[in-house]
């Protein structure tokens, strides 16, 4: 069988049980601060194992894109050196949300195991947690696995949580024996289970959420037990396909041979062949995580990502690959992966973009790094270390750029060790001095007690048809200046998908409640307010919600999807949204593209946005399943969370997004679009910020206003106004130009009497004057100037620009060679005098200070620290 069929025999079997197929959520969990990558198939259903969602279906099955790099779940240094772990990975997974327990998942997974896949029982040993005799007897049961491999183990390998507190309980897991470790042998194999043998492979891992983990340390039981399940693909491949390494099964084989074909080295299954692994493992990670958002940057999952390509990189630097080359192997894991994940292949154009832009990058700066770090090497070793100090493995890092995993590698080829520990100390330095004051929007309720007022369901949102509605409080939080407010009906919107909350009023006869925004946790839609009239009672109440601040936020809504389709078409199919922001008075769009705006192409952008308003084109609103909708072309971003049914947003032919939020009803009630400016906020990644409707009006109102300013001003036309300015500004270079030239004719015309004037220190001419020029570059001219016409001897200049003290140092050829005097040495001790520093090279230097008082003096006693040099006193 296939990594394909077997992927698909897993999910099919469990939907012939029931079972709700759910797409895999992305690598990238933009909606989940607490996870850099999606790292288990649990976490697009965390919510629901939390109790503040509600799951839609009662049994689910998915195979989920997984990333391990960081944290806890961290395999990276195991990647090609064993034959099992990754990177990347995929998570075959099947949940019970309060419907089946531990009978029924302990019976599907054994019967998928031995009667569909046909693993050998005898095969196969299932792990309980040491106190969970009902599991133990479950496996005994309802399966005919043998007696003896059925094994307890404690908290460590056995007792699932998913943090300090929270749901939690015992799990089972299935492993398997695939022998070939002689370090275990006789009448008891199965000790080789959770260890580190080779010979026993777990496959697969039953979780059964039935505590919850108090603050104390103490459990409870939980109202629901859940189950969560999750096995290796790739383990699973292996095994079936008869292969002893998940490298050599149809997930890999296809990469490694492309590497061998690119690279000319051939793949060896052995110790040697851990570089084409370790390329193909990454090469896997890098495509899936940049498709679905993630892009190399200096922190966060920017950085992972930036040390796992430049850590690919350097393999590739074993095998001889000196130019980028890691971009070229993306086509080869779309043609594998994509029938499973088809978003990949709207995406390989620019997945290679991202990848060998920053192959290019990191291909600069490697060069020089390895020669820092042979010099570091040599340093070490003639110290007689045997360890690399933290402070010189950061400076690889925050100077060339080197991960400290890859300094590890370099280092182990050495058999040098690193100080990792004085490494991340000084890395936790400078992420605090880093800080951004930004932080994440805390819980409302983190900290406080819910009033329930009205039990059942609430937060139904009416807010696409109704402005403003009667309905009730059904909780309610109070702090000391604020009422958080669960409304059973609610027209508020709560802030998602980039377009800000709702914001209005809550009120009856004898309060009114301000609603200053608006968000949603889990299922709930919290309006947070503030008490303006009255005393807070819980009588029925009139939500109404503030109508123009809601229809600027439409405006602006509706005009970015007519922007992203403008985008598109303008730059073309590779640009995807990585970001949006949508308020009252702008929007914002950030997009992936590699390039800057030209000015045509923001013109043509502007302009087809204005034509679809102009149009005044209906807004075609849907419910419909994810699947139909992706079919007829609706787009999807990266970040969002999609369910089975969706709801799209159509303006005509021209745009077509799943959306979950507010628009207009037409395109005309828009107005007029305009964008305000076009930047980089990352690699890859451009923000475009724009206005419409009124604001657009204004803002065009007010530029209009210093273009006519500016045509009296000149007397020009509209038309000539940009070559008027610039015949301005080209005029004004011109006469700038030849001040400066007449500045220093005038002080060049003085070298002569200046040198005339040299004092003759121990055989030596030397000059120190104070000159006028206009600025640092005709000082730097004079100086050049003075060194030609004095030809053997020490120049200082002085001036004084913008109230600021200024010197130059000249020395020739023959000081610097019979003498040692270098400029560069006597300037810094006239930047000390003239409060400020200085430097260059030996033959011309320049310094700069803030006591412009004290240049005359400075001046004058350069003679003396001249002489000081030369070992004598002035004549």
């Amino acid at each position: 069988m296939t990594s394909q069929d077997i992927r698909n025999q897993f999910i099919q079997y469990f939907k012939d049980r029931n079972h709700k197929f759910v797409r895999s959520s992305g690598v990238v969990p933009f909606d989940d601060p607490t996870l850099l990558f999606t790292n288990a198939g649990m976490n697009q259903f965390k919510g629901i194992f939390l109790e503040t969602e509600t799951a839609e279906y009662p049994r689910a099955v998915n195979s989920q894109k997984c990333i391990r790099v960081s944290g806890k779940h961290n395999d990276l240094e195991e990647v090609g050196r064993d034959t099992y772990h990754h990177t990347f990975f995929e998570m075959l997974g099947n949940w019970s949300f309060g419907d089946y327990y531990k009978e029924d998942a302990i019976k599907m997974a054994w019967e998928l195991f031995t009667d569909v896949w046909k693993i050998p029982k005898d095969k196969l040993y299932a792990t309980v947690y040491k106190d969970d005799d009902e599991a133990f007897e479950l496996w005994e049961q309802v399966t005919d696995i043998p007696r003896e491999n059925i094994l307890r183990f404690g908290d460590k390998d056995n007792f699932w949580e998913m943090g300090e507190t929270g749901p939690c309980g015992p799990c089972s897991e299935i492993h398997v024996d695939v022998g070939g470790d002689p370090a275990i042998s006789g009448s008891h194999p199965e000790l080789g289970v959770n260890t580190d043998s080779p010979r026993f492979i777990e496959l697969w891992n039953l979780v059964f959420i039935q505590y919850f983990r108090e603050a104390d340390g103490s459990l409870t039981d939980l109202p629901n037990k859940h189950v969560d399940t999750g096995a290796g693909l790739e383990r699973i491949v292996a095994f079936v396909q008869g292969k002893t390494s998940n490298y050599d099964t149809d997930l890999f084989t296809p990469i490694l041979d492309e590497i061998s074909e690119i690279t000319g080295s051939k793949y060896d299954a052995g110790e040697a062949g851990m570089a084409q692994r370790v390329i193909a493992d990454h090469v896997r990670m890098l495509t899936f995580s940049i498709s679905d958002g993630a892009l190399p940057a200096n922190d966060g999952r920017g950085y992972v990502l930036r040390r796992i390509l430049r850590r690919a990189a350097r393999y590739g630097r074993n095998l001889g690959m000196d130019e980028a080359f890691i971009y070229k192997l993306v086509p080869g894991v779309v043609r594998i992966m994509g029938e499973a994940y088809p978003e990949l292949h709207e995406r390989v154009a620019y997945i290679q973009k991202v990848i060998k832009s920053e192959e290019d990058s990191f291909g600069q700066t490697l060069d020089r790094g390895l020669l820092k770090f042979s010099d570091l090497v040599t340093e070490t070793l003639a110290a007689g270390a045997k360890t690399i100090s933290g402070a010189e493995v950061f400076k690889l890092y925050d100077t060339f750029g080197f991960p400290v995993d890859l300094t590890q590698l370099l280092a182990e080829e050495k058999e040098l060790d690193v100080d990792v520990a004085g490494f991340e100390s000084l890395m936790a330095a400078q992420r605090e001095k880093a800080r951004q004051a930004t932080q994440f929007k805390q819980s409302a309720s983190q900290g406080a007690e819910w009033r329930i007022l009205k039990s059942g369901s609430h937060s139904s949102f009416l807010g696409y048809t109704h402005l403003r509605l009667d309905t009730s409080i059904a909780q309610v939080l109070e702090t000391t200046d604020k009422y958080f407010v669960v409304l059973s009906e609610t027209p508020f919107y709560a802030e998602s998908g980039g377009q800000v909350g709702d914001s209005g009023r809550i009120f009856n006869a004898n309060m009114e409640l301000q609603v200053l925004d608006t968000r949603k946790e889990g299922d709930t839609i919290i309006h947070e307010t503030r008490l303006v009239s009255g005393e807070f009672n819980t009588a029925p109440v009139i939500a109404e919600i503030d109508v123009q601040r809601r229809q600027a936020i439409i405006r602006n809504h509706s005009a970015t999807h007519l922007l992203n389709a403008a985008l598109r078409k303008v730059l073309g199919e590779h640009v995807k949204q990585a970001g949006s922001l949508v308020d009252a008075h702008h929007l914002r769009f950030d997009f992936n593209h590699f390039e800057k705006m030209t000015s045509q192409e923001r013109t043509l952008v502007e302009k087809m946005v204005n034509e679809q308003i102009r149009k005044n084109t209906s807004a075609i609103i849907r419910e419909q399943s994810f699947d139909d909708a992706r079919s007829e072309g609706a787009l999807a971003f990266f970040g969002e969370k999609y369910g089975a049914e969706v709801r799209t947003v159509k303006f005509g032919e021209y745009s077509h997004e799943l959306c979950g939020g507010v628009h207009v009803r037409a395109t005309g009630a828009i107005g007029y679009f305009r964008i305000e400016s076009e930047s980089a906020i990352a690699a890859g990644v451009r923000r475009i910020e724009a206005v419409t409707g009124s604001t657009a009006e204004e803002n065009a109102r007010q530029e209009r206003g210093a273009v006519d300013q500016l045509r009296h001003i000149l007397n020009s036309e509209i038309g000539d106004l940009g070559q008027r300015v610039q015949t301005l500004i080209d005029e004004q270079k011109q006469l700038e130009k030849q001040l400066k030239h007449l500045f220093f004719d005038q002080a060049a015309s003085r070298l002569t009497q200046i040198i005339d004037n040299a004092r003759v220190i121990s055989g030596v001419n030397v000059v120190s004057e104070v000159v006028e020029v206009p600025d640092t570059e005709a000082l730097k001219d004079l100086g050049s100037e003075l060194l030609r016409q004095l030809k053997s001897g020490v120049g200082i200049l002085g001036t004084i620009v913008e109230g600021a003290p200024y010197v130059v140092c000249v020395v020739s050829d023959d000081m610097i060679a019979q003498h040692k005097i270098k400029a560069g040495n006597i300037v810094r001790e006239l930047g000390k005098q003239l409060g400020g520093g200085g430097g260059g090279k030996p033959q011309m230097a320049t310094a700069g200070g803030q006591d412009a008082g004290a240049l005359k003096r400075v001046i004058t006693d350069a003679y003396d620290l001249i002489g000081a040099l030369l070992g004598c006193k002035p004549n």
